[in-house]
């Protein structure tokens, strides 16, 4: 028998209609007695909160981040299931994997329809979900959807309505579930874990700016003046804004502030190219460079790099860009002959 625990926190997986629109409202039992559980698998239920998931705080993902922390800490689990909206579903799941140094897996899936939907598919990800993590693979934390399994890292919301809402721009699936069986591809190497921050810990205030033409630095240099101890610039292209955006990094490096850089552009990596503001000027800024992770995974990136350093007023934690760096340095290697093989779903 292998042991589960669902973390229930409300979204779409969880939604009732409400006379004018969906809400979550639905208890995490209620959401597994709507599917079947994989035979030779018992589950536990824990009901962390129930919300639309375009709610989320970093409050919220800090309570999800010890709750999984939480139940890890009996050894009598094999894993564990996160059920959650799809609206911010990427970004608790790269927060959860960045402080996740368990070799137990941490599975996160929802739905793209309501839980009373007659043809749903919430109960078909919940199944494919528990499957997933009753096998006690060492995968970190994943999200599994329409039977396919990604990585936290990189895994986006690529559809808004379609089914097979999520997918990994720039990467390929880990496996997939079917016949009720996961069978893996291949296999991604685990990262040095970030330590856990305190419950109580207050949380930094991450801004995202976006680029566009005609774009200037007013908004950038607003996010600055509210206290935003880190922004994520959204460049065009591979990482590009303008001089006057450029000289705004500069200004706010100097005063403590993480600046990332990412791409509004939906594939592909950011790179120090250009010149005249663009991201080889962003970098000669301060600013370091996300690689293929999008806006909303980068911003978790900066956040979790300041949580990690306790609660070290902005400006002091002279740690946080290096540990901002560490979290962006991950080339994946790519996978051997020898990695590329199957498994069955209790990881035989």
């Amino acid at each position: 028998m292998r042991h589960v625990v669902v973390i229930s926190t409300g979204g779409t997986i969880a939604s009732r209609w409400q006379g004018d629109g969906y809400a979550a409202e639905a208890a995490g039992r209620e959401v597994l007695e709507a599917g079947a559980v994989p035979e030779g698998v018992e589950v536990r239920v824990v009901d962390l909160f129930t919300v639309n998931s375009s709610r989320l705080t970093t409050g919220h993902q800090l309570r999800l981040l010890h709750a999984v922390h939480d139940v890890l800490a009996d050894p009598e689990v094999d894993g564990v299931v996160v059920t959650h909206g799809t609206d911010t579903l990427e970004e608790s799941a790269f927060f959860v994997d960045l402080f996740h140094g368990d070799r137990r897996p941490v599975v996160f899936t929802g739905a793209q329809q309501p839980l009373d939907a007659a043809d749903g598919d919430a109960a078909g990800n919940l199944y494919d979900a528990l499957l997933t993590a009753a096998s006690g693979r060492d995968i970190g934390a994943v999200i599994v959807f329409a039977g396919q399994v990604f990585a936290a890292r990189g895994t986006v919301k690529r559809h808004t309505l379609d089914a097979r809402a999520f997918g990994d721009p720039d990467g390929l699936p880990l496996g997939r579930v079917e016949f009720g069986r996961v069978s893996w591809g291949r296999r991604q190497p685990r990262r040095e874990p970030l330590p856990l921050p305190e419950r109580d810990v207050a949380s930094p205030r991450v801004d995202i700016v976006m680029h566009h033409s005609d774009a200037d630095a007013v908004l950038f240099d607003a996010a600055v003046a509210a206290g935003a101890r880190g922004i994520v610039l959204v460049g065009t292209g591979a990482g590009n804004a303008n001089p006057e955006i450029a000289e705004a990094v500069h200004r706010a490096v100097a005063a403590g502030v993480q600046v990332a850089v990412s791409t509004r552009v939906a594939a592909g990596a950011v790179a120090p190219l250009y010149t005249g503001g663009g991201a080889v000027d962003l970098a000669a800024a301060g600013a370091l460079l996300t690689g293929t992770l999008k806006p909303g995974q980068a911003r978790i990136a900066v956040l979790a790099a300041l949580l990690a350093g306790r609660d070290a007023p902005a400006g002091e934690d002279r740690e946080a860009g290096a540990r901002l760096r560490r979290i962006l340095d991950t080339t994946p290697k790519a996978a051997s002959a020898s990695e590329l093989y199957l498994v069955d779903g209790v990881g035989h």
